[in-house]
Protein backbone atom coordinates (compact mmCIF):
# COMPACT_ATOMS: atom_id res chain seq x y z
CA UNK A 1 0.00 0.00 0.00
CA UNK A 2 2.40 2.70 1.30
CA UNK A 3 0.31 5.82 0.54
CA UNK A 4 0.63 9.15 2.32
CA UNK A 5 -2.53 8.46 4.31
CA UNK A 6 -4.14 5.05 3.88
CA UNK A 7 -7.14 6.15 5.95
CA UNK A 8 -7.97 9.10 3.74
CA UNK A 9 -10.80 7.17 2.06
CA UNK A 10 -12.46 6.64 5.43
CA UNK A 11 -12.40 2.83 5.29
CA UNK A 12 -9.68 0.92 7.17
CA UNK A 13 -7.17 -0.70 4.85
CA UNK A 14 -4.69 -3.48 5.40
CA UNK A 15 -1.41 -2.21 6.87
CA UNK A 16 1.81 -3.70 5.55
CA UNK A 17 4.33 -4.22 8.39
CA UNK A 18 7.96 -5.36 8.39
CA UNK A 19 9.78 -6.40 11.55
CA UNK A 20 13.52 -6.11 12.20
CA UNK A 21 14.31 -7.92 15.46
CA UNK A 22 17.19 -10.30 16.18
CA UNK A 23 15.30 -12.38 18.78
CA UNK A 24 13.54 -14.92 16.58
CA UNK A 25 10.96 -15.86 19.22
CA UNK A 26 9.91 -12.23 19.66
CA UNK A 27 9.99 -11.57 15.91
CA UNK A 28 7.91 -14.57 14.95
CA UNK A 29 5.52 -13.81 17.81
CA UNK A 30 4.84 -10.38 16.34
CA UNK A 31 4.35 -11.93 12.91
CA UNK A 32 1.77 -14.42 14.22
CA UNK A 33 -0.12 -11.80 16.20
CA UNK A 34 -0.22 -9.33 13.32
CA UNK A 35 -1.33 -11.92 10.79
CA UNK A 36 -4.14 -12.99 13.12
CA UNK A 37 -5.66 -9.53 12.58
CA UNK A 38 -7.40 -9.00 9.23
CA UNK A 39 -6.22 -5.38 9.03
CA UNK A 40 -2.49 -6.25 9.11
CA UNK A 41 -0.07 -8.38 7.17
CA UNK A 42 3.69 -8.79 7.39
CA UNK A 43 5.60 -8.60 4.13
CA UNK A 44 8.92 -9.41 5.77
CA UNK A 45 10.68 -10.19 9.04
CA UNK A 46 14.43 -9.95 9.49
CA UNK A 47 17.04 -10.66 12.14
CA UNK A 48 19.36 -7.80 11.20
CA UNK A 49 19.46 -4.50 9.35
CA UNK A 50 21.87 -5.93 6.79
CA UNK A 51 19.40 -8.70 5.96
CA UNK A 52 16.47 -6.30 5.88
CA UNK A 53 18.05 -3.79 3.49
CA UNK A 54 18.08 -6.40 0.73
CA UNK A 55 14.32 -6.89 0.98
CA UNK A 56 12.68 -3.74 2.30
CA UNK A 57 12.43 -1.92 -1.02
CA UNK A 58 10.58 -4.89 -2.52
CA UNK A 59 8.36 -5.21 0.58
CA UNK A 60 7.55 -1.46 0.61
CA UNK A 61 6.04 -1.61 4.12
CA UNK A 62 3.81 1.08 5.57
CA UNK A 63 5.40 0.56 8.99
CA UNK A 64 8.61 -1.02 10.26
CA UNK A 65 9.00 -2.25 13.84
CA UNK A 66 12.72 -1.77 14.42
CA UNK A 67 14.74 -3.00 17.39
CA UNK A 68 17.46 -0.62 18.59
CA UNK A 69 20.04 -3.16 19.75
CA UNK A 70 20.83 -5.41 16.80
CA UNK A 71 23.91 -7.37 15.73
CA UNK A 72 25.91 -5.46 13.14
CA UNK A 73 24.29 -2.12 12.27
CA UNK A 74 22.31 -0.81 15.24
CA UNK A 75 18.67 0.03 14.63
CA UNK A 76 19.06 3.69 15.58
CA UNK A 77 22.02 4.03 13.17
CA UNK A 78 20.08 2.39 10.34
CA UNK A 79 17.22 4.89 10.43
CA UNK A 80 18.67 7.47 7.98
CA UNK A 81 19.45 4.81 5.36
CA UNK A 82 16.02 3.18 5.68
CA UNK A 83 14.26 6.57 5.42
CA UNK A 84 16.40 7.44 2.39
CA UNK A 85 15.25 4.28 0.63
CA UNK A 86 11.66 4.36 1.90
CA UNK A 87 10.77 7.98 2.77
CA UNK A 88 7.04 7.25 3.15
CA UNK A 89 7.54 4.32 5.52
CA UNK A 90 6.91 5.01 9.20
CA UNK A 91 9.38 3.47 11.66
CA UNK A 92 8.60 2.59 15.27
CA UNK A 93 11.52 1.77 17.53
CA UNK A 94 10.66 -1.19 19.73
CA UNK A 95 13.19 -1.65 22.51
CA UNK A 96 13.97 -2.43 26.14
CA UNK A 97 16.06 0.73 26.48
CA UNK A 98 14.63 3.78 28.26
CA UNK A 99 17.18 6.48 27.48
CA UNK A 100 16.46 10.12 26.69
CA UNK A 101 19.54 10.26 24.48
CA UNK A 102 18.46 7.23 22.45
CA UNK A 103 14.92 8.60 22.13
CA UNK A 104 16.12 11.93 20.78
CA UNK A 105 18.64 10.30 18.45
CA UNK A 106 15.97 7.97 17.08
CA UNK A 107 13.51 10.81 16.50
CA UNK A 108 16.20 12.98 14.91
CA UNK A 109 17.13 10.10 12.60
CA UNK A 110 13.57 9.68 11.36
CA UNK A 111 11.65 7.44 13.78
CA UNK A 112 7.91 8.06 14.12
CA UNK A 113 7.66 6.45 17.53
CA UNK A 114 9.52 4.86 20.41
CA UNK A 115 7.90 2.00 22.33
CA UNK A 116 9.27 -0.29 25.01
CA UNK A 117 8.89 -4.03 24.54
CA UNK A 118 6.64 -4.37 27.57
CA UNK A 119 3.97 -2.45 25.63
CA UNK A 120 0.92 -4.68 25.18
CA UNK A 121 0.42 -6.02 21.68
CA UNK A 122 -3.02 -4.40 21.38
CA UNK A 123 -1.36 -1.07 22.17
CA UNK A 124 1.33 -1.74 19.57
CA UNK A 125 -1.35 -2.31 16.94
CA UNK A 126 -3.06 0.95 17.94
CA UNK A 127 0.26 2.77 17.68
CA UNK A 128 0.92 1.29 14.24
CA UNK A 129 -2.44 2.63 13.06
CA UNK A 130 -1.64 6.00 14.61
CA UNK A 131 1.69 6.47 12.79
CA UNK A 132 0.09 5.41 9.49
CA UNK A 133 -2.37 8.26 9.98
CA UNK A 134 0.52 10.67 10.49
CA UNK A 135 0.83 10.65 14.26
CA UNK A 136 3.82 10.12 16.52
CA UNK A 137 3.77 7.57 19.33
CA UNK A 138 5.59 6.89 22.59
CA UNK A 139 5.09 4.55 25.50
CA UNK A 140 3.81 6.40 28.57
CA UNK A 141 7.08 5.87 30.42
CA UNK A 142 9.08 7.19 27.45
CA UNK A 143 6.84 10.27 27.20
CA UNK A 144 7.43 10.90 30.91
CA UNK A 145 11.17 10.53 30.39
CA UNK A 146 11.09 13.13 27.61
CA UNK A 147 8.93 15.48 29.68
CA UNK A 148 11.31 15.22 32.63
CA UNK A 149 14.21 16.01 30.32
CA UNK A 150 12.68 19.33 29.31
CA UNK A 151 11.78 20.24 32.87
CA UNK A 152 15.34 19.98 34.17
CA UNK A 153 17.33 22.82 35.69
CA UNK A 154 19.38 24.31 32.85
CA UNK A 155 22.05 25.39 35.36
CA UNK A 156 23.03 21.83 36.20
CA UNK A 157 26.74 21.22 36.83
CA UNK A 158 26.43 17.78 35.23
CA UNK A 159 27.20 17.00 31.63
CA UNK A 160 24.57 15.42 29.39
CA UNK A 161 26.16 11.98 29.81
CA UNK A 162 26.50 12.36 33.59
CA UNK A 163 22.84 13.34 33.81
CA UNK A 164 21.81 10.32 31.78
CA UNK A 165 23.86 7.99 33.96
CA UNK A 166 22.48 9.48 37.16
CA UNK A 167 18.94 9.02 35.81
CA UNK A 168 19.75 5.36 35.22
CA UNK A 169 21.14 5.08 38.75
CA UNK A 170 17.96 6.71 40.10
CA UNK A 171 15.93 4.11 38.19
CA UNK A 172 17.74 1.39 40.14
CA UNK A 173 19.92 0.12 37.30
CA UNK A 174 23.27 -1.47 38.07
CA UNK A 175 26.51 -0.07 36.69
CA UNK A 176 26.89 -3.03 34.34
CA UNK A 177 23.34 -2.57 33.03
CA UNK A 178 23.97 1.15 32.48
CA UNK A 179 27.13 0.31 30.52
CA UNK A 180 25.20 -2.12 28.32
CA UNK A 181 22.28 0.23 27.68
CA UNK A 182 24.45 3.24 26.88
CA UNK A 183 26.96 1.26 24.80
CA UNK A 184 29.93 2.28 26.97
CA UNK A 185 32.33 0.22 29.08
CA UNK A 186 31.98 -0.35 32.82
CA UNK A 187 35.06 1.70 33.72
CA UNK A 188 33.61 4.70 31.89
CA UNK A 189 30.41 4.40 33.93
CA UNK A 190 32.42 4.24 37.17
CA UNK A 191 34.42 7.31 36.14
CA UNK A 192 31.25 9.28 35.37
CA UNK A 193 29.70 8.32 38.72
CA UNK A 194 32.86 9.45 40.54
CA UNK A 195 32.63 12.82 38.75
CA UNK A 196 28.93 13.09 39.62
CA UNK A 197 29.64 12.56 43.33
CA UNK A 198 32.41 15.17 43.20
CA UNK A 199 30.26 17.78 41.43
CA UNK A 200 27.30 17.26 43.76
CA UNK A 201 29.55 17.09 46.83
CA UNK A 202 28.10 13.76 47.95
CA UNK A 203 29.50 10.36 48.89
CA UNK A 204 26.73 7.92 48.02
CA UNK A 205 24.17 6.95 45.43
CA UNK A 206 21.23 7.94 47.63
CA UNK A 207 22.74 11.36 48.41
CA UNK A 208 23.40 12.00 44.72
CA UNK A 209 19.81 11.13 43.77
CA UNK A 210 18.38 13.26 46.60
CA UNK A 211 20.43 16.34 45.64
CA UNK A 212 19.82 15.92 41.91
CA UNK A 213 16.06 15.60 42.34
CA UNK A 214 15.85 18.52 44.76
CA UNK A 215 17.73 20.78 42.36
CA UNK A 216 15.99 19.33 39.26
CA UNK A 217 19.15 18.03 37.65
CA UNK A 218 17.25 14.83 36.82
Amino acid sequence: MNTDNPYSTGAPQIINVCIIEDDEIIRKGYVRLLEADEFFFTSGDYGSVEEALSGLEANRPDVILLDIQLPGIKGVDALPEIKKRLPQTQIIMLTVYESAELVFTALKNGASGYLTKNTSFNKIKEHIKEVVKGGGVMSANIAMLVMRHFQKNINTPLTKRETEILECVADGKSRSKIATELFIDLETVKSHIKNIYHKLNVNSRDEAIKVARKDRYI
